[in-house]
């Protein structure tokens, strides 16, 4: 069984966030939104699809990447097969299943084109996991191998949709084929790493952290000198993206060692995994020390006990009663 992360403030069961190591985390369920998450009652058994390229509906307003579309109403009978078409081709990072990937999107039913969920109009991309159970398939299928900058068309069948229960919140039948336009602002595995400007670490008596962009775990020295008794959260690599609030989510990439021993308690790295969660799911120091920080950034936090786990750490964990942790953490992405 894999470990559940270490960062998590309150116990296993009590939230719907999955930390580092768990099979699912809170990008990857359905949500109360009528969002492309996979219901229960969808296509994660369904076989892989047979992709072409038509029947698609025509993009008649909107047609720039990373603006809202309006698209016609489906014309005839839509295929049975997955219908997908690049629109606009992005030259980013190539998507691969598995992947976090952050997109814009529009959905709506071919029959009569209601859209049933776009998120434009909320302002905020979506983040989540291309992986079978958490998304629909068409989705899964249809966005691997494209390009991170790219506009994606799809005319999803129910077989690869929501099944033929359909979705009743968003008004979706088990025989509605759905048709999807999305932007694929970017993607993130295992191997994505902080990207920004490297901040200079000049201060003797906190640790060091590694400035490599290579997806590789990043190296803390821990110096020879009494740990900080109030939080510490600097800069090491200082991304350009947008400042995470209190109340949001992340995804990142992370690694904790003790300040006494400089001994790894915990990494996304080692269990080859990004984690995503709020920061009210958190330790205080982890909530406190990211506030504010930039998307993008590799930021190193010194966590006093009070804000950490004081004189109950997480059993097993290998963290003794009242520790001082070092975290580096790159922030890849605000949900």
């Amino acid at each position: 069984m894999r470990r559940r992360s270490v960062l998590l403030a309150v116990p296993a069961g009590l939230v719907t966030l999955a930390g580092c190591g768990d099979d699912e985390s809170d990008t990857s369920k359905a949500s109360d939104s009528p969002s492309p998450s996979a219901s229960e009652s969808g296509s994660s058994t369904a076989p892989a699809p047979k992709i072409v390229d038509g029947p698609l509906p025509a993009v008649t307003a909107g047609a720039k990447f990373d603006e809202k579309p309006t698209v016609a109403k489906g014309s005839g009978e839509p295929s049975k097969d997955l219908a997908v078409k690049t629109l606009i081709a992005g030259n980013g990072k190539t998507v691969v299943e598995n992947d976090y990937v952050v997109a814009n999107y529009l959905g709506q039913v071919w029959d009569s084109a209601k859209v049933f969920d776009n998120s434009y109009d909320r302002g905020t991309a979506l983040v989540i996991q291309l992986a079978q159970g958490s998304i629909i398939d068409g989705w899964r299928y249809g966005l691997t191998g494209k390009k991170a900058g790219s506009r994606v068309e799809m005319a999803v069948p129910p077989t690869w949709g929501y099944g033929t229960s359909g979705n009743s919140q968003a008004g979706i039948k088990g025989t509605d084929t759905l048709v999807f336009v999305v932007d694929v602002k970017d993607t993130f595995n295992a191997k994505s790493s902080a990207k920004g400007k490297v901040v200079a670490q000049d201060d003797a008596a906190l640790p060091k952290v590694g400035t490599n962009t290579d997806g590789a775990a990043p190296s803390i020295e821990v110096p020879k000198a009494t740990a900080p008794t109030k939080l510490v959260a600097n800069y090491v690599i200082e991304g350009d993206g947008e400042v995470v609030k209190e109340t949001e989510s992340v995804l990142v990439q992370y690694k904790g060692v003790l300040w006494d021993t400089g001994k790894e308690f915990d990494s996304s790295y080692k269990n080859g995994q990004l984690v995503s969660f709020g920061l009210s799911q958190v330790v205080k120091g982890w909530a406190q020390g990211l506030t504010g920080k930039k998307v993008g950034s590799r930021v190193m936090i010194s966590i006093p006990p009070a804000l950490g786990y004081g004189d109950n750490p997480p059993q097993g964990s290998g963290i003794e009663k009242d520790s001082v942790l070092v975290f580096s953490v790159d922030i890849l992405a605000k949900m």
